[in-house]
């Protein structure tokens, strides 16, 4: 029996022993090294030949990703290593670090326990670097670091053991500074990363070498060895001297939990539901013979098997021909095979336990965030917080009409395995429309269509995606807004919600079912801020827009609130000013004049009324676009400099920061989205290929009001709209 399959053997057993079991994620920067690290683990565990690794990119089995020579979707295999005599079982999860693609790094860290992040010896932490580290953290994974590339600080930068070590001190200060801004309260110190309590390893993924301070005591190598070794070409002397696979996961055994203890402080923070319930009780005690509650964090399409379901085992177990539910809709889905991955292989097990990552084929309902139990009345898990929304929009047609059909149901098929991508058609033009995180994520979604599908489609122009608010407040003149048959009239008024609120509301703080999780809604108000007679009142929260009931003793209207939260939710998704959708935005409703006779106040009076209403003072306090800015750091030859900013210039950007390194500078600057299209092109050339460069996207802020009249009429045309948007008096009716 071959070493892989003897390791597949041995995993299906110790799935069972949770203490011996590690869920973990690489992350980090783009370039810094994941795939080619995580390459090296899985042949050091004798699952591909260490002649192939960091060579074959077994993580990036995709045809994109190999040629793009960048990581684009997260990937996972399951590995056997020995500590100490003892087999442990590793489920490793390897994410991308290009922005456009951090909506999977997010999902990959509701699956795992712990994370590696890696960080460039030479470049030290970057924008992405940040981003990985508050995902981890925002969902209680615990982060060690590993110092990645440190061959080229010794062969190309030629520094001296001392600089060596400054650069180092440099780095750890700065992760530990990123991980003091987000890591929970009870783990500040804890979580802390520091070579002395063996939480931080240096190495090179590339030439396979790494090195621990409890390694270095084990096994007496030395800084002194290394930086010889590395300078005299003996880097395979090294790789044996100091293998990354035993140095790396012997960290990962020693310094991150085991399921079992994870999930006792992870689910309470990841799962709002009862904590007495039976299948609360279960998960935070891991336990496989509880109700099955499995977290799905990825659907990925195989030609031949279908849809795969991808994602962490809480509580109890998984097996072919189980009948499951996707919480949130009505039947039933059976599970057809259940596998655990290893690289692009897929490898079926008769079933797999709580404390696990698994493959599963079979939940056909299922969607990447979603939850899928044997308990159908189980509370979901907390819906994943992506660290940025879609900002960049392509119309996208079949190019022959017979493939219209088929177009919509890949569509669908993308759309459930990547939720960070947003589909919808257009009623009004009929066009389908991919929203995702940038140009570069619409750009591989297409060639998938095309290279995976087989379906000849055509795309439009990249188009930012703006979001409306309102400047002001029509407090002092409320809107009355008047159903078709004028039996019934609405009185709104609006504001800007407060930017903490929305917050927390975008951060899953504050729960946005307001129905059903009324207590939790009022508390969090109130601790923002709000007084507690109108965070009592809040009846409805879409997206991060709240409304409120500010009536008094209205008659009949408790009864025809779910229409007038049917009216909000279509303001929420069209504003007034360029049918945008609408943000951080306070709709209080209050006072109400209604027929007494239900007949009179059905569906196409209420819905128009609020609408109008909303749209009317929205109008009254000032409307306004918002524009997706994105943060952009370029690293750049000093004698390059002026290229760089001139560059940024063009495209309305503010540069903020400027720092020396040698003879390289690093420009930090922010730029509204709308005007990086072409960007990479661009920088290249005007450099003459010698910038690297990043993105971070930094949301939304207020558009320039000298170009707001510009933008809305632009988007308006585009929309088959009037150019000039209406005035109070239209909605007045």
């Amino acid at each position: 029996m071959g070493r892989k399959e003897d390791n597949i053997k041995k995993a299906k057993n110790i799935m069972h022993e949770l203490d011996r079991v590690r869920n973990i994620d690489i992350a980090a920067h783009i370039d810094h090294g994941k795939t080619t690290l995580s390459d090296n683990l899985i042949a050091g565990a004798g699952m591909m030949s260490e002649e192939l690794a960091g060579k074959q990119l077994a993580l990036d089995f995709d045809e994109e990703e190999q040629a793009r020579g960048i990581t684009i979707n997260s990937a996972s295999a399951s590995m056997v290593h020995d500590y100490n005599g003892v087999d442990y079982l590793i489920n490793l999860i390897d994410t991308p670090g290009h922005v456009d693609f951090g909506g999977d790094v997010t999902r990959a860290m509701r699956a795992v326990d712990g994370c590696v992040i890696v960080c460039c010896a030479v470049e030290g932490p970057m924008p992405q670097t940040e981003t990985v580290v508050r995902q981890a953290l925002r969902e209680k994974v615990h982060p060690v670091l590993f110092i990645n590339k440190v061959d080229r600080l010794i062969n190309e930068l030629k520094v001296t053991p001392e600089q060596m070590q400054e650069r180092f001190v440099k780095w750890i200060t700065q992760v530990n500074r990123l991980i003091a801004k987000t890591v929970p309260g009870e783990f500040k110190e804890k979580w802390k990363v520091a070579p002395g309590n063996g939480t931080v390893a240096f190495g090179s993924a590339y030439h396979n070498w790494a090195i621990t301070v409890p390694y270095m005591q084990r096994s007496g190598v030395t800084f002194k060895d290394i930086i010889e070794m590395n300078m005299n070409g003996q880097t395979k002397e090294l790789a044996k001297k100091a293998p990354l696979s035993k140095v790396l996961l012997d960290m990962v055994i020693t310094r991150l939990p085991s399921p079992k203890l994870a999930q006792a402080y992870r689910i309470p923070h990841i799962w709002h539901g009862d904590p007495e319930s039976t299948a609360g009780k279960s998960m935070i005690e891991t336990d496989s013979k509880g109700p099955t509650a499995f977290m799905v964090t990825k659907i990925i399409v195989d030609p031949h098997a279908g849809e795969v379901a991808f994602g962490r085992l809480y509580s109890g177990f998984l097996e072919r021909g189980q009948e499951l539910t996707v919480l949130g809709t009505s039947h039933k889905n059976r599970v057809q095979q259940v596998s655990m991955m290893v690289g692009a292989d897929r490898v079926t097990v008769e079933r797999v336990v709580a404390g696990n990552i698994a493959a599963v084929t079979g939940l056909k309902d299922a969607m990447a965030g979603m939850t899928v139990g044997s308990d159908p009345e189980m509370a979901p898990f907390e819906k994943i917080v992506h660290v940025s929304d879609p900002v960049v929009t392509k119309a996208v047609e079949a190019k022959h009409m017979k493939d219209l059909p088929k177009l919509v149901e890949v569509m669908r098929l993308i759309n459930k395995g990547d939720p960070s991508l947003e589909v919808k058609i257009d009623q009004e033009t009929g066009e389908h429309l991919m929203m995702g995180m940038g140009e570069l994520h619409l750009e591989i979604i297409e060639n998938r269509i095309k290279r995976d599908f087989g379906l000849e489609i055509t795309t439009g122009e990249p188009i930012v995606v703006y979001r409306e608010c309102v400047k002001g407040d029509n407090r002092s003149h409320a809107f009355e807004g008047k159903s078709p048959n004028k039996h019934n009239r609405f009185y709104f008024v609006v504001e800007p919600l407060e930017e903490n609120v929305v917050k927390a509301i975008h951060d899953n703080e504050i729960p946005s079912d307001a129905k059903k999780f009324q207590k939790e809604v009022e508390r969090g108000l109130i601790e923002l801020g709000w007084d507690k007679d109108q965070a009592k009142k809040v009846k409805d929260i879409q997206g991060t827009c709240v409304l409120v009931d500010g009536t008094k003793g209205v008659q009949n209207l408790f009864e025809t609130f779910e229409l007038i939260k049917d009216g909000f939710k279509e303001v929420v998704n069209r504003g007034p000013l360029a049918g945008e959708p609408v943000t951080g935005l306070k709709v209080v409703l209050i006072d109400a004049k209604l027929h007494e006779d239900a007949v009179h106040r059905g569906p196409g009076q209420v819905i128009p009324a609020v609408r109008n209403g909303v749209y009317g003072a929205m109008v009254l306090a000032g409307r306004t676009l918002l524009e997706p800015m994105q943060k952009v750091v370029v690293d750049v030859p000093q004698d390059m400099m002026g290229d760089v900013t001139r560059e940024m210039q063009t495209r309305r950007g503010v540069i903020e920061d400027m720092a020396g390194e040698g003879d390289r500078s690093i420009i930090t600057a922010k730029a509204p989205v709308s005007e990086m299209f072409g960007f990479a092109g661009a920088i290249r050339s005007a450099t003459a290929g010698r910038a690297l460069w990043s993105t971070e996207n930094l949301g939304f802020e207020p558009l320039d009001p000298s170009l707001l009249d510009k933008i809305t009429r632009t988007v308006r045309e585009r929309k088959g709209l009037k150019p000039e948007p209406y005035d109070a008096a239209y909605y007045a009716g």
